[in-house]
């Protein structure tokens, strides 16, 4: 789970919480009505901008911002250099009993040992890298669009209220339920838009970047198994995914062995 995305969402929503609790009674912060223009307007349109299929599959993928943890780049590049001294030692079938903990580490390895070419294993995991990226951008953009729409909605719900409120002026019982439409329309959109939708899109944005990292790490190690490459060699080459303060995983092991 990612804690950054949790506490985030908790520390904005109770912050606004915590003023409506404060303020008075919380029940003049619920309407029905505002609810309906700002909950189903936004879903219907952005219902015509994409499928129900994608609409759906953005919800799933929205998921993976707050509970899909990302292989840590040191303990992938830890795990290539074992596999690469085991298939230096034993050959490429000798990795078919090796378990990475990594679905797509896993799948190349598997095509490995099957005795497909490297240029088709290398071909399909890109393949299949590009897709999830595109995949996560679609969710993004799904997210995006829900920010863009919920302030409009929003936006619209006021409108509504405050037509309702000036035609029926001559009845002040009217005029509290029409502002009540008015102003929580805009509050719901405004909070939909900016504790949920728009910080959720950015989250995908940086788990996309993350994710693809993290593959372009793994095609390249099971490129340099592959080839035979010197276990070492594959390490300093992914190496270079890391920010220079972080690469110092071949000195650690220098200095804890011993003399």
């Amino acid at each position: 789970m990612d804690l950054a995305t949790l506490i985030g969402f908790l520390v904005a929503a109770g912050i606004i919480m915590s003023a409506i609790i404060l303020g008075g009674d919380p029940m003049m912060f619920f309407n029905i009505p505002s609810l309906l223009v700002v909950g189903g307007g936004t879903i219907g349109a952005v219902l015509m901008q994409f499928s129900l299929g994608q609409f759906l599959g953005a919800m799933k993928v929205g998921m993976n911002a707050l509970f899909n943890k990302m292989a840590s780049p040191k303990e992938l590049i830890e795990t290539t250099v074992d596999l690469a001294n085991t298939a230096r030692k034993g050959g490429l079938l000798a990795l078919e009993e090796k378990d990475t903990g990594n679905t797509f580490f896993q799948s190349g390895i598997q095509m490995m040992v099957d005795g497909h070419e490297p240029d088709v294993v290398r071909a399909t995991m890109v393949s299949d890298m590009n897709l999830t990226v595109e995949r996560h951008e679609l969710g993004q953009k799904i997210f995006k669009s829900i920010g863009d729409v919920a302030p409009a909605m929003g936006m619209i719900g006021t409108l509504i209220g405050l037509v309702q409120m000036l035609a029926n002026m001559e009845d002040p019982k009217t005029i509290g339920p029409a502002m009540a439409v008015a102003l929580l329309t805009t509050l719901y959109g405004a909070a939909i838009a900016n504790v949920f939708a728009l910080p959720l899109s950015e989250k995908l944005g940086l788990r996309s970047d993350e994710e693809r990292m993290i593959k372009s790490m793994i095609i390249d190690s099971v490129s340099g198994i592959q080839e035979g490459r010197n276990p070492r060699v594959i390490e300093g080459m992914l190496m270079t995914y890391l920010p220079g303060s972080e690469r110092n995983i071949g000195d650690e092991d220098a200095e804890a062995a011993p003399a």
